[in-house]
């Protein structure tokens, strides 16, 4: 029977009922469509619209329907159109007729509002510990190679040389700025739109501040327009989850460039690797291509998004059915892409010294060594030729910079027009001192500030970061998350 048919005379096109219908994809909502409920029940009685007696047949049956649909017991049935259908349904056949108490003061507009916070708020935290994992998987990877050192690269060029660990508390750092994204956007969706009706309110003495609290909310939504019709929430957490993806995805591209032979500075492990159909030598980093793939489509999720909301006027359309889909698959890809990139980082293997030997092509030390110039009261820009002219020696010579003879760095500041440098060329061991400040270690200790990649500062900031994980991954009450 439809919960809404008393103006109708005729039965629904089969195909209207089918294009219509939610509870395949709304299904999801079933458990918090429930604890709204119980909620509601209890604003009810507090407004003396339920007796004592109806709030406790209410409850017990919305208790029981609860465990059911907990433990996989509940089977819903498609002609009910919705989950809130469903859930108002089987309640009837459990307590009876008042259950046609329960949507009191009520639309589904509020309700399904109050549905998709509530999901949200507990699938965000989830998304969390998911960060936090994964997190966890870079910082404790760097902690097992904090000597690790490879070229740094700008314009897929070599650059200057980092740690390892520099490099991957990069990506801990962009992990935790999705955190905090998905935390920002909780707290705009911290309102309960329940007393909220279909467009204007509800028509009883409900006390939505109290209905807030038992739903562990911050308080109500102050318009009744806007809390039925907004989604604004669903928009901030799709395009939290885009940016997130975004990220992996850009690791996904480094640890399937790394793990190509050509590289080799990491070895996948066979837990998270695929083999070829055809070719029984090839072991493929399929999970990190996976996710590279499906950043694309959580993207699209946001498009469709914005792009559905973009032509309505207030208030509720039934266009914001389609909000769940996206939401669903775009928060649902995250988890699961979250949970592959902890447990492929976490069984990586490094190869420390194929990571030094590409040091060694690119000239990945030369700013050091002008840097090094720089603090011998040489102009910078004076110091830039200088260097570029002992990199082109290198080259010409087929070898690093620090394999040069000491002649081509005085050569090299004799050179130049600037006659600072010709004075320092003759300053005695000018050479050697530069020759010494193109060495990797060298190089790697001069970008000794806040954020650089001097072993000190990495040290540091690797230090912090697991006291942070570490911290984090415990509730305030002691427990594990």
């Amino acid at each position: 029977m439809r919960l809404w048919g008393g103006r109708f005379s005729g039965e629904s096109d089969e195909r209207m009922a089918a294009f219509t219908r939610s509870i395949e994809i709304d299904a999801a909502l079933a458990l918090d469509d429930i604890d709204g409920s119980i909620a509601h029940v209890r604003g009810l009685r507090r407004a003396g619209i339920l007796t004592a007696e109806d709030e406790s047949a209410l409850l017990a049956g919305l208790g029981g329907l609860r465990s059911d649909v907990a433990a996989g017991r509940v089977a819903w049935d498609p002609a009910l159109e919705d989950i809130h259908m469903n859930v108002e349904a089987a309640l009837t056949e459990r307590v009876g007729t008042v259950a046609r108490r329960l949507h009191t003061g009520r639309s589904r507009n509020d309700q399904v509002a109050t549905d998709l916070r509530l999901w949200l708020r507990r699938t965000v935290r989830a998304l969390d510990a998911g960060l936090l994992d994964l997190e966890d998987a870079l910082v404790t990877l760097a902690e097992r190679e904090p000597g690790a050192v490879l070229p740094g690269t700008t314009h897929i060029q070599p650059a200057q040389p980092v740690l390892l660990a520099h490099h991957l508390l990069a990506y801990v750092e962009m992990l935790e700025r999705d955190r905090g994204r998905f935390a920002d956007a909780m707290e705009r969706a911290d309102r309960s739109p329940l007393g909220s009706g279909a467009i204007a309110g509800a028509g009883y003495p409900l006390d939505r501040d109290a209905t807030a609290r038992d739903l562990g909310f911050a308080g109500p939504t102050a318009n009744s327009m806007d809390a039925t019709s907004d989604r604004d929430f669903v928009v901030e957490s799709i395009a939290a989850a885009a940016l997130a993806m975004v990220h992996l995805s850009r690791l996904a591209e480094e640890v399937a460039w790394w793990s190509n032979p050509r590289f080799g500075y990491v070895r996948l492990s066979d837990a998270f690797s695929t083999g070829s159909s055809m070719m029984p030598n090839k072991k493929n980093p399929d999970p990190a291509e996976l996710v590279r793939g499906r950043t694309g489509r959580v993207v699209g999720d946001l498009t469709a998004s914005l792009t559905m909301l973009k032509g309505l006027p207030l208030a509720y359309q039934r266009d914001l059915q389609e909000d769940k889909p996206v939401l669903f698959d775009a928060l649902g890809t995250l988890e699961a892409s979250l949970g592959v990139m902890a447990g492929l980082v976490a069984s990586l293997s490094v190869d420390a010294g194929r990571m030094r030997e590409a040091t060694r092509e690119g000239h990945v030390t030369a700013t050091a060594v002008a840097d090094a110039i720089v603090r011998l009261g040489i102009p910078f820009r004076t110091a830039h030729h200088v260097v570029g002219r002992i990199v082109a020696e290198a080259d010409r010579r087929e070898t690093s910079m620090d394999d040069l003879p000491d002649e081509v760095f005085t050569g090299a500041l004799g050179a130049d027009a600037d006659p600072r440098a010709t004075e320092l060329a003759l300053r005695p061991g000018i050479g050697a001192e530069l020759r010494a400040a193109a060495g990797l270690d060298a190089a790697l200790a001069s970008c000794d500030v806040i954020g650089g990649t001097a072993p000190r500062r990495v040290a540091g900031a690797l230090a912090a970061a697991r006291e942070r994980i570490d911290r984090q991954r415990v509730a305030p009450t002691g427990e594990a998350r």
